[in-house]
């Protein structure tokens, strides 16, 4: 950070810069703007109404068979599996803060069973076995989720007979065999997140009939579609505060490298749908919509694009989807609640002799690495199709791992692959936002099904995607290997 304040000092613009590279119409409210507030002047903060989304809780059975070893086993004859007992309990519970624990003991075939009895109404298992012998196949064929632990030196017999035919039969367990705890704990926050997701709903603005398509997302994930018409929205729009869309409008073009295409009119438009948007989210109690924008834009039946309300949204800890793609909007929603992370969806581009996908579309998050990550730069243009409405341009970080992703709630599965992040590519044609990633181009080709977008994440996901699918029960299609 320079003297002046400005995170990416190569890209802030000064006040004759600024006016020199945006466009004339736009240069011209900037001029007339009181006391010169885009030009950096202290700006009234926008707002907008946010969803208050409950916090659920995850009810888990964390049990630990074991043998009693009054006789030569492993870990030693004579060992005292209480303090361990009790300081597993300690740490999960503090680690898994929306989650209660049921605990439990076994230390024979008949305890086990009982266990399972006992626990009938918890929505997965945690069985960290402290011991060896003890079975813990019963657990596993209640055909709910399995965090299988294995306390090394001690559980490790019975994990890796019973974890192989888990493997082997498919079943919904994810096993741990690690000396760091911490890869326990993360395994166990699996069941807080499962538990979000399922609790999820999306606002669905289009005109078409999604029913069949809401009943698989529902039936597969828990997520709720609530679907509302486009007139719906525009209605919204109409009656959003003008003067309140104008400090969107401003904050916008305050915080932009620079403005190219879009007019005043243009980002009132757009911080009106803004505030439409979010209306509609907090009245529906929703974490996400998804709306038809080229559908409605096209056919006058909305009147501005959501595009940089989608930005925002995703800036924060809420996610606005294109072209209501509900599959994309799951993906979205998952990965928010797994990682944190705003999603790109775009349509990849392949350019095969560079190994490169270039990831394209005109919605990008600014904040790719989650609200408190530090924001990138981006510029304000049009639509790309059409050259109208507003749009960013976001510049997004490179040289970075990245997990690209799309869950399919009708096949029960979901596609990745990963990559790393190499250039932001400037070039008019298609869509505003594109990111290149080298990756495995002629492999994913090879693999590529369901439909053109994907849905792109900053960071190496891949094992905590795969981790979750397997609780989640969804197969998993790698694309790149």
């Amino acid at each position: 950070m320079d003297r002046t304040g400005c995170p990416f000092t190569a890209y802030c613009l000064s006040r004759r810069k600024f006016l020199a590279e945006t466009s004339t119409a736009f240069a011209a409210y900037v001029l007339a703007s009181p006391a010169g507030r885009l030009l950096g002047a202290a700006t009234e903060e926008p707002s907008a109404p946010k969803p208050s989304l409950p916090v659920p809780k995850a009810k888990v059975g964390l049990v630990f068979p074991h043998m009693t070893c009054d006789e030569p086993c492993w870990p030693y004859q004579g060992f005292d599996f209480e303090p361990e007992i009790k300081e597993v309990t300690r740490k999960l519970t503090e680690a898994c803060p929306n989650t209660d624990f049921s605990v439990g003991t076994a230390v024979n075939a008949e305890q086990v069973q009982t266990l399972v009895k006992q626990m009938s109404d918890v929505d997965g298992f945690v069985v960290y076995l402290v011991g060896p012998s003890v079975p813990a196949k019963p657990f596993v064929e209640t055909g709910k989720p399995v965090v299988l632990v294995d306390y090394l030196y001690s559980g490790t017999p019975t994990f890796i007979f019973t974890y192989r035919d888990c493997l082997k039969e498919k079943r919904p367990v994810v096993g741990v065999a690690s000396s760091d705890f911490r890869d326990v704990a993360k395994a166990a926050r699996l069941f807080e997140v499962i538990k979000r997701i399922q609790s999820a709903k999306i606002v669905d603005v289009m005109d078409r009939d999604i029913s069949e398509h809401a009943d698989q997302i529902k039936k597969t994930t828990g997520i709720e579609v609530i679907p509302v018409g486009l007139a719906v929205l525009n209605s919204y729009w109409e009656k959003a505060d003008e003067k309140e869309a104008a400090k969107w409008a401003d904050k916008w073009a305050m915080e932009a490298q620079k403005v190219v295409e879009p007019t005043r009119e243009d980002l009132v438009k757009s911080g009106k749908m803004h505030l439409a948007n979010s209306t509609l989210l907090t009245e529906r109690g929703a974490e996400a919509i998804a709306i038809d924008c080229l559908g409605g834009f096209y056919s006058h039946k909305l009147f501005a694009y959501p595009c940089l309300s989608f930005t925002e949204l995703n800036n924060g800890d809420l996610v606005g989807a294109c072209e209501a793609d509900l599959n994309s909007t799951v993906t979205m929603i998952t990965m928010r609640h797994l990682t944190g992370m705003p999603g790109f969806i775009s349509d990849p581009v392949f350019d095969l002799p560079k190994s490169q996908i270039i990831y394209a579309h005109c919605v990008a998050p600014t904040k790719a690495f989650g609200p408190q990550g530090k924001s990138n730069p981006y510029i304000l243009r049009s639509h790309s199709e059409d050259r109208k409405g507003a749009v960013v341009q976001s510049l997004l970080p490179l040289g970075e791992t990245v997990t690209a992703i799309q869950i399919n709630p009708k096949e029960k599965a979901l596609v990745l692959h990963s990559g790393k992040t190499v250039a932001n590519i400037d070039d008019e044609k298609a869509c505003r936002t594109k990111l290149a990633t080298e990756t495995n181009v002629e492999k994913i080709l090879e693999t590529y099904r369901w439909g053109w977008h994907r849905v792109t994440f900053f960071g190496n996901w891949r094992k905590d995607v795969k981790d979750l699918a397997t609780l989640m029960g969804l197969s998993v299609y790698e694309e790149d290997v």
